[in-house]
């Protein structure tokens, strides 16, 4: 296992406009001056799109690309032509720029659906879809996983993530079994599982061998809790610390660790903490963590 951080704990966040966010070159600085081995892409451009550039910019850090996040409002057929072409891009991007091994990191949109975002992290059964919408979305994540592998070589793994239509493990389940293991792996996202009201180590568990990228992420007993009670939305909740430093919430990272050992997971593992630019400072949380991680043994 390899441990890589994401431009996402400096605050370059799909749904945050990026104008008080760090610099790309000292986002990559500080990711391999706190002890990481690799980095994922962040938004599409952040780190430029020439992939001869991004790779001597990573080679000179001695850093290696673990992945990239693409996200899809898959619940919209017509979007699904537009979210291939955006995926097939990033991950000739990916492969140009030396990350053979990296996976496109598939998700819905995120905080695109007001209903969506506004119940993040209290989802019940009367929030999810049909199954004909299931079809829909399943058929999307296919499709953008297929075209990934034939353009690029790189596999797709999808990342549950709340604020969208997969959030909960019901929702998790209606996916997978829709969709085929050798074409759509999982990208466990540990905070994300949490707040969605689940146990990451049973999802775990039961996706083991579809598990093929992991996200190192926290959640914040004390924040997770106001959230629920105060009915805050997916983005007040994230801006109030949500996913706070690792060891600080309620993910039990060392069982994960053990359960990751005992299957002979050999693939990255993704610090992201989610740290807003007005959150304190995003180099010493992600040194933080690395320490934190490097105790547990990796």
């Amino acid at each position: 296992m390899r441990v890589a951080n994401a431009p996402c704990s400096w605050g370059v966040l799909e749904f945050e406009s990026t104008a008080n966010t760090p610099a790309p070159d000292r986002v990559l600085d500080e990711i391999a001056a706190t002890g990481y081995e690799g980095a994922e892409l962040g938004d599409w451009g952040f780190l430029g799109t020439d992939p001869g550039q991004l790779q001597r910019d990573l080679n000179r850090r001695r850093l290696a690309l673990a992945g990239a996040f693409v996200a899809v409002a898959l619940t919209d057929r017509s979007a699904h032509e537009a979210g291939e072409a955006a995926a097939v891009r990033t991950a000739r991007l990916l492969a140009g720029a030396g990350g053979g091994s990296a996976v496109i990191v598939l998700s819905d949109a995120t905080a695109a659906v007001p209903s969506r975002t506004a119940r993040a992290g209290r989802i019940t059964r009367a929030d999810c879809l049909s199954d004909a919408a299931w079809d829909v979305v399943a058929s999307g994540a296919g499709r953008i996983a297929d075209a990934v592998r034939a353009a690029s070589g790189l596999r797709t793994v999808f990342h549950h993530h709340c604020a969208t239509y997969v959030e909960t493990p019901e929702e998790i389940d209606a996916l997978m079994e829709r969709t085929d293991p050798a074409l759509v792996g999982l990208c466990l996202d540990t905070g994300h599982a949490t707040y969605g009201g689940g146990d990451p180590g049973a999802i775990l568990a039961r996706y083991t061998g579809r598990v093929r990228h992991v996200h190192f992420k926290d959640c914040s007993r004390q924040v997770a809790a106001a959230a629920r009670t105060e009915g805050w939305d997916y983005v007040r909740a994230v801006r109030n610390g949500l996913f706070c430093e690792l060891g600080q919430g309620q993910v039990d990272f060392s069982a994960i660790l053990a359960q990751l050992r005992h299957a002979g997971y050999d693939g990255w593992i993704v610090v992201e903490q989610d740290v807003l630019p007005s959150m304190g400072t995003p180099a010493a949380s992600a040194e933080r963590n690395r320490q934190y991680l490097r105790a547990l043994g990796v």
